[in-house]
Formats: structure tokens, sequence, C-alpha cells
């Protein structure tokens, strides 16, 4: 069968570049659920243009690009191939899957997060989890996790030797079960293994569960580096005692990015001030800032912004071919300037009382949490779509990588 293979090619060509745009705006501080639908609209265009062209563009193009190096480009490519089931064999996914490194698989498991496939969790994921092979449990169980998916819970696989696979298992127990809380979590929360014990935090923070806090607390106190997620956690706790705890680690060089970053969740007054004396320290100063606006509401135009300084000349070319060369998400933030920040403070400080909790300038409760997460920053929402799944004690969970409007139907 004859078609215009130009015009295909353009289509993919244009779903990969569109689809990088899409998973950078929905970790970015300038942008909003309404600004990444827009790109998303152009993403779904291009990649339900390819599941049109069915079996001929499937062969000709997709089935090859499943080989690219690309992470964006095998992700288009893969979704628009499980659109068309009759297509892609699970024998060709587990070849595919089995040879692919961390990256590409990860590209991989997101097309399968993001499919609209209906039979994805019996037809190719329920298989998957039988396996022997570590990476393939994983896969199957994160993706399950992903889709709100999991038909019963994992339990035996939190005793898995591998802590990929725990890991998984875990985010698929929100909130988890009885049994898991009294003989797991206290283990689990103290699990060396990468990701384990974050994994099981979530897990018994969205249950209640006040291991979960205690752990927290352990972990910010007694390690050698302070790590992100426990910081946060104690932020959305609101207890005096942490928020002396963060604004403390302001004070260490290793733990003062992380620290405002948790800050401006805890909302509090306190919290905005420790981040308006940092507005001086070229380093964090944007952290600090975005963090202070999480707070306050100040909308960062006009006068409270330093004109971006263009380098003098091109930066040297880099050798190290390991260097990640992508842009970070606080690379777009702006520059404050302080004076400005601090003069408008001064009046405005008076709406701001102590003691009290603040997002974006209103004072915190369920519907600012609802408002927040349908029209705030993209990078911030997945700790606050943290605080509902919390909050809801599990009942409520939006998942905030998914495409925009499955997001909307939720938080609808």
């Amino acid at each position: 069968m004859h078609f215009l293979r130009d015009v295909y090619e353009e289509h993919l060509d244009e779903a990969a570049f569109l689809w990088t745009q899409w998973e950078r705006a929905l970790a970015a501080p300038d942008r909003t659920l309404a600004d990444t639908e827009t790109v998303e609209e152009r993403l779904l265009a291009h990649l339900d243009a390819l599941v049109v062209g069915g079996a001929p563009v499937a062969e000709a193009l997709l089935l090859p690009a499943l080989e690219s190096e690309e992470p964006t480009r095998l992700s288009a490519a893969l979704w628009a191939l499980l659109a068309q089931p009759d297509v892609l064999k699970t024998s060709t996914m587990e070849a595919l899957l089995g040879t692919l490194p961390g990256e590409l698989r990860s590209a991989a498991q997101r097309a399968l997060e993001l499919s609209g496939r209906r039979d994805l969790p019996g037809v190719v994921l329920q298989p998957w989890q039988g396996m022997q092979e570590a990476p393939f449990v994983a896969l199957a169980l994160d993706v399950l996790a992903f889709r709100r998916e999991v038909s019963r819970p994992p339990l035996e696989r939190l005793s898995h030797p591998d802590g990929q696979v725990v890991a998984a298992a875990l985010r698929g127990l929100w909130p988890l079960p009885p049994e898991v809380e009294a003989l797991w979590l206290a283990r689990l929360l103290k699990d060396p293994r990468p990701g384990v014990a974050d994994a099981a935090l979530e897990a018994g923070l969205v249950s209640g569960a006040g291991a979960a806090w205690e752990a927290c607390r352990a972990r910010v106190t007694g390690a050698a580096r302070a790590a992100r997620l426990p910081m946060v956690v104690l932020a959305l706790g609101g207890e005096r005692r942490d928020l002396e705890l963060l604004v403390g680690l302001l004070g260490r060089e290793d733990a003062r990015a992380d620290a405002l970053w948790a800050l401006g969740f805890s909302g509090r007054r306190e919290a905005a001030e420790a981040c308006l004396e940092l507005m001086g320290e070229r380093r964090v100063a944007p952290l600090a800032a975005e963090a202070f606006s999480a707070i306050t509401g100040l909308e960062w135009a006009g006068p409270y912004v330093l004109p971006r300084e263009e380098p003098e000349e091109l930066p040297p070319l880099v050798e190290d071919l390991s260097q990640d060369l992508e842009p970070r998400p606080e690379d777009a933030l702006p520059v404050p300037a302080q004076p400005a920040v601090a003069a408008w403070w001064k009046e405005a400080r008076q709406r701001f009382s102590e003691g009290k909790r603040y997002l974006w300038g209103r004072e915190f409760g369920p519907d600012v949490l609802l408002d927040a997460l349908e029209q705030g920053p993209m990078w911030r929402r997945p700790v606050l779509a943290l605080e509902l799944a919390w909050r809801s004690q599990g009942a409520c969970l939006v998942q905030t990588r998914a495409f925009t409007h499955q997001q909307r139907t939720v938080l609808g």
C-alpha cells in the first residue's frame, strides 16, 4: 500500500520534538497546566496522524524507530504502535526492553504509562510481573502504579531482593494495606537500596502512618546530606520544630537549595523572610525568590526582577561528553531585585499572620490547594498532588505526569 512517506516522517519528527517540549513543560517553573495543554494538543495531533497511517506507516517508520537512540522518538513511535494492537507483538516488546539501556527503557516506560490502550494491564503487563528479570517486573509494577490499575496488591514483591522492584511495588500501594504498615513499613523506611526509603515514605505519608514523619526527622537531622523529599514532607506538616529545622539547614551549603525548595511549601511567614534574606546570594537567589513567591504570591515582573546578564563571550567547548547539557528547570527562574522585594514585603508583611500557612498569598485550605494544582506552576504540582493524596488518605490521586486532559478529569 502506497503512503506519503515524507509526510509521515515529518509527523514522527514533530512528535519526537514536541514530546521533548511537553516533558520539559511538565517540570517547568514558568509553565501552567494550560500552557502545557497547548503543547500537548500539538503533540497528540502528530501522534494520532501516525496511528491513522496504519500498518504501512507502522512497518516502514514506527517499528524501525524503536531502535532509535533518541528517547522521545522511541516514546512517540511506541505510543503510536501501542494504539494499533494488531501490529506490535508482545514478544517484540520483550525483545526490545531486554536490550535497551536505562534512558531508553525509561522512554519506553513513558509510552506504556501514557498509552490509551485499555487491555494493556492484562495483555502486556500482567505476564511481565511473573518473570524472573527484575527490570521487567519493576517496569510492569511502575506502569500499573502510574495508571492506577493495580488489581491486586503486590505484597510478595516487598521481599524481592532487587530494590527497584520493592520501590515499584510500594508506589502501587497507596494507601498501604494495614498488614504492610504494621509489618513492613518501619524496615522499608530505613532500607538503604536506592529509591526504596523514598517510596516507603510517600506510601506511609499517604496512609497517615506516624512512622513516616519520624523517619523524615531522622533522615533530615541524622544524614550527612539531608534528602529533598524528607525536607518537603516536614514542610507540609507545618510543625514549628520542623520549620526551625529547615530554616537551620539554610546555613549548610550542601542543603541550602533543597531547604529553600521545601520552605516554599511550608507557607509560613518566617520561611518567606528566610527566603528574602537569601535573595542577596547570587547562586541561590532565583530559588529563594521562587519559594518566596510560592508563599506570598508576589509575581515576578517589573521592578522585582533584574535583567538577565548576557555572557560577554561564548562558553568554552565541553570536552567531558558525560556532562549533562540539558537545561534545568531552575534555569528559567528570574533573578530577583532584593531591595524592591524587601520594600514590597515591608508593606505586605502585615497580611501574613504568624502560625498560619499561605499558598500563593492565600490562606491555605482545600480550595486553595485545588486551585494551585489547576493554575500553579508545573514544577510544584507533584508535591501538591502528594499533599492532596495525604490529606485525602489516598482518595484523591492526581498523576501530574499524565496527559493534561486526564489530570483535568481527576481534578474536576
